[in-house]
């Protein structure tokens, strides 16, 4: 009769895994004879087959501890009624099994299995089998592994040298990925810090959540370069606030959307040049540019880098706008403009949204050689405190204050070369859509708050000095009233009838010519300034020649000093050379005799202090 299976050893305490999902031969129906009992009575179990291991795929594995493949053993009861088993005969795997992963077999000290852990779990196999043919390491090696040991072919200087170079060739391979990776995590980090300095400012009025789930739907959205929203939906969205970290992206679907519904004429429109053609090209502002980088932002962290990172941005932005608009070229309040742009986006999309400011807004207006763009605006800010401030007005026309003096930066540079960021970038959400017309209401807002304090000042000074330095530094309060106030304001329907009104003004003054009364006191004034200006030469002459006297008696002074230092410098020697005779003297009288002494000191009488006999008085 054929063997039965052995029974475990259930006392072992060795629980062996379940083998992969492949058969190396068919499963062999054995006979399970029982002692106790007849053998017409004896029932046969159905053994199951537990899964086993494709040889192939121990042979490619490399990492014994991660492949490992054990064998489950049959327990006593997948037997019927618990009763003993004859041995089986156990297959050759089953053997290299027990002879590798078996803490009962010991064939040599050095390979008991002692890390229970690897017993318990098995990792799983990667569901991705790499291709045998892939791989040259493998091409070379495997028919040799393949092999006994004994038989393998002995490999040649051509087999090994392949092996080298394929090893060395994965090698560099691999150091290139690394650095790859490498520069890629470097410019990542690089990008987010640089968007961290960008964006260092603080908020005004922060924005919801609600809000900012509504802005990311509206700026991911797939039509939105195409498809015109609800302009009423845009704006009650812009009041509720814009996110910081969206800003920019905002910025582009504002300007898009505008373009949908206010599509201008063709001969309005910008010049449809590249961007990076015109960094080709050179441009005859690039001094002025140059000059002007270090004065736009110079304290905040991007842009005081000289020629860093900010600085490059913002001269290539403002070189290729000027090449653009040769009419307008290049204007210094651009570059604050341009650089809240750069805060937000990228070049190429701060220069779109420049140019969406400029031709599409209408701002350019104001940067032409003329100017006359930019005194309408004067004009409609005076008419406006005129109507709804007339105090401050009236305060303004005392002290002689027009409005150039200080709002002219406020328009040129929409607030940014003042006023914080956060509420610069506030003003921008709402010019991006209203255009020019929130300038005015965020200057009359501003000198609306600060009425009181500017009525105090009593002098010229004063009052220039309190609205070019202390009105904007705003606190966060006064920053949210402001823009709560301006969301509020509508004023359209008045700038328009001021600026119709400063162009009949100007065609009556050009129809009728000056008043009689001005040109008479024009005439007088002309000839109080010749008068001053012959004066004014007159006493520069005068002057002139004064200091040239002054310059000559100086040198005069000068000589005599030198002269008299010298002297004193003389005596001084003089008196010590005189001290040393003296001395001499008193040593050499010391030494003579007495009676010689008489005879020196009769002698010294006789011929007196200069060394010459006196001659004696002649008698009458």
């Amino acid at each position: 009769s054929p063997p039965a299976f052995p029974d475990d050893d259930l006392e072992s305490g060795q629980h062996f895994r379940r083998r992969a999902h492949t058969f190396s031969h068919p499963p062999v129906r054995k006979r399970i004879s029982f002692e106790s009992q007849p053998t017409n009575q004896t029932k046969q179990a159905p053994l199951r087959r537990q899964q086993s291991v494709n040889p192939e795929l121990l042979q490619t594995s490399n990492n014994g501890e991660g492949r490992k493949r054990t064998l489950s053993s049959c327990s006593n009861d997948s037997l019927s009624g618990g009763l003993p088993q004859t041995p089986r005969r156990v297959s050759w795997r089953q053997k290299i099994f027990l002879r590798v992963a078996s803490p009962m077999n010991k064939p040599s000290g050095s390979m008991q299995h002692t890390d229970q852990s690897d017993t318990t779990e098995l990792l799983p196999l990667s569901p991705h089998t790499s291709d045998p043919g892939l791989d040259p390491l493998r091409r070379l090696l495997s028919p040799m592994h393949d092999q006994p040991y004994d038989k393998r072919p002995k490999r040649t200087a051509a087999d090994y040298r392949a092996l080298w170079k394929t090893a060395i060739h994965q090698q560099i391979l691999l150091l290139r990925m690394e650095k790859e990776n490498q520069r890629l995590e470097e410019a990542s980090r690089d990008e987010l810090h640089i968007r961290k300095v960008k964006l260092n400012y603080q908020e005004v009025c922060q924005c919801s959540q609600e809000a900012q789930a509504l802005w990311e739907k509206k700026v991911t959205a797939p039509g939105r370069t195409t498809n015109p929203q609800d302009k009423e939906e845009i704006y009650r969205a812009l009041c509720q606030g814009v996110p910081k970290s969206r800003r920019g992206e905002v910025w582009l679907f504002l300007s898009h959307q505008h373009r949908l519904h206010h599509r201008l004429p063709q001969r309005q429109q910008a010049p449809d040049t590249p961007y990076q053609d015109l960094l080709k090209q050179l441009t005859a502002q690039q001094h002025a540019i140059l000059v002007d980088l270090g004065r736009t932002f110079p304290t905040h962290q991007y842009f005081s880098a000289q020629l860093g990172a900010g600085q490059l941005s913002l001269y290539n932005l403002l070189k290729a706008y000027s090449l653009l608009d040769t009419e307008v070229g290049y204007c210094q309040g651009v570059s604050f403009v341009a650089g809240i742009l750069l805060l937000h986006m990228s070049e190429e999309q701060a220069f779109d949204t420049l140019k969406f400011l400029m031709y599409d807004l209408g701002i350019r207006r104001q940067y032409r050689p003329d100017m006359v763009s930019l005194q309408i605006q004067m004009y409609q800010l005076s008419r406006l405190l005129h109507d709804y401030h007339r105090d401050l007005y009236t305060h303004f026309e005392e002290h002689e204050i027009c409005p150039s003096l200080y709002a002219a930066p406020w328009f040129l540079t929409l607030f940014a070369s003042q006023f914080p960021l956060g509420f610069v970038s506030r003003i921008f959400d709402f010019v991006l859509v209203q255009g020019t017309e929130v300038i005015f209401k965020v200057a009359l807002c501003l000198l609306s708050s600060h009425e009181g304090e500017i009525v105090e000042c009593d002098g010229f000074e004063s009052i220039v000095d309190y609205l070019k330095t202390t009105l904007p530094n705003l606190t966060q309060a006064q920053m949210e009233q402001t823009i709560a106030k301006v969301m509020e304001m509508d004023i359209s329907k008045q700038l328009h009838a001021y600026e119709v009104e400063y162009h009949v003004l100007q065609d009556e003054m050009l129809e009728t010519g000056p008043p009689p009364d001005d040109s008479d006191r024009l005439d007088r004034l002309e000839k109080t300034n010749v008068q001053l200006k012959k004066q004014n030469m007159e006493l520069l002459e005068k002057l002139q020649a004064a200091r040239q006297k002054i310059q000559s008696l100086e040198m005069s002074v000068e000589n005599f000093l030198s002269r008299e230092s010298k002297m004193k410098h003389m005596i001084r020697s003089l008196e010590q050379e005189r001290a040393s005779y003296q001395k001499t003297i008193e040593r050499m009288r010391s030494c003579l005799p007495p009676d010689v002494l008489t005879d020196v000191e009769m002698t010294q009488i006789k011929t007196g202090p200069n060394g010459k006999a006196k001659t004696a008085a002649k008698k009458p």
